[in-house]
């Protein structure tokens, strides 16, 4: 898939600082390394030099690519271009965020990306645009689904490692929780917007910083024994848990894929509560204490009211006022049922065959 990138690719690797002395249960952060030529290229860029042209190879990878969920290289150089306006990584300079040939390489990502999504997403049956049948709409989408529950497993099945790799991919999301729908919130108005800061004040603690929905992740973490800073294992997971992520970057950072956004915090928010509720049942069976289960049961309560207002109060409320983001709002809401799912997958198949779901071993 990568030869013709390789041909001009450049070699480079990115070492995040690991704890120095982790505890005798505790993981220490993997190396940060490119996975092909635009990732590579991406990465030289960032960490201050250029010596190979990203742009082509970013065309040539958009071109290329069979499977662009899965594809590792340009999963991996979606997310650090990501990261460079979210700032979760100091290694990369903030003078780089808005360099005009980072963000032509990311403009055609994104665009492969988008079209991979709604390519394999199917659009569902659009409601009438008013806040009850968008919220009716949206409650029976995600009530639909009755795949392998990855929830369940961890709730009565899952073994200590599966339960650490469970956090450690989840934390190329939840140690930054709630910022990629962050963005919406200059863009709406109104009744959307209220409702959009009435979840996003929850998420972010309602003022108390212990109480932020990353630092209680953070601290759950800490307290299975695994590194809580940000990227210490990006290295270890695979595209399609990158893709997740890239995916409310996406939606989130780019202004015409609004409606994007919006359904996907009301899919993500309509099916939390229960599944939070057995993750937290499965961490107790482990004998963990509260501050591991401290983050699952406040999204219990949290996310059950969380789900009305995304549901009628922001979602509806859009399209109500916006029915021309009425498709896209059904769409971000269904990538995001879709993309999770098989994120989750893998995890469940690689469990299930006995097998790590990580890239390399994290658990040393």
């Amino acid at each position: 898939m990568v030869d013709a990138r390789r041909e001009i690719g450049a070699s480079v690797s990115l070492t995040i600082p690991s704890p120095a002395e982790p505890a005798p249960t505790a993981t220490s952060a993997g190396r940060f390394e490119a996975r092909g030529p635009v990732s590579n290229a991406v990465l030289h860029r960032l960490t201050g030099s250029e010596n190979t042209d990203h742009v082509a190879l970013a065309r040539l990878a958009a071109d290329e690519t069979r499977d662009v969920l899965r594809d590792d290289d340009i999963q991996l150089a979606l997310f650090m271009l990501y990261a460079s306006s979210y700032g979760s990584l100091d290694e990369f300079s903030p003078d780089l965020e808005w360099d005009p040939r980072l963000i032509e390489t990311r403009g055609i990502l994104e665009a492969r990306f988008e079209s991979g999504i709604r390519s394999a997403v199917p659009l569902p049956e659009l409601p009438e645009p008013t806040a009850d049948a968008v919220a009716r709409a949206l409650f029976e989408l995600t009530s639909a689904d009755a795949g392998p529950s990855l929830s369940r497993h961890v709730a009565k099945k899952a073994t200590l490692e599966q339960v650490r790799e469970f956090f450690i991919q989840r934390s190329i999301y939840t140690l930054h929780e709630a910022d990629p729908h962050s963005w919406a919130i200059p863009r709406l108005h109104g009744r959307a917007k209220a409702a959009l800061v009435e979840i996003q004040a929850d998420e972010y603690g309602g003022g108390r910083p212990d109480r932020v929905h990353a630092a209680i992740f953070a601290a759950a973490m800490r307290g299975a024994g695994l590194d809580d800073s940000y990227g210490g294992y990006v290295d270890v997971v695979p595209a399609i848990t990158l893709a997740s992520h890239n995916m409310m970057s996406m939606f989130g950072m780019n202004r015409r894929l609004l409606g994007a956004i919006v359904g996907h915090l009301a899919a993500f928010e309509m099916t939390s509560s229960i599944p939070n509720r057995m993750y937290g049942d499965g961490m107790r069976r482990l004998g963990f204490g509260e501050d591991v289960t401290d983050y699952f049961d406040e999204h219990v309560e949290a996310d059950a009211v969380h789900e009305q207002i995304a549901g009628r109060d922001l979602a509806g409320a859009l399209a109500e006022d916006r029915p021309d983001l009425l498709a896209d709002i059904m769409f971000g809401a269904a990538a995001c049922l879709a993309v999770d799912g098989w994120a989750g997958l893998h995890m469940l198949d690689s469990w299930t065959g006995g097998e790590s779901s990580l890239r390399a071993g994290a658990l040393r």
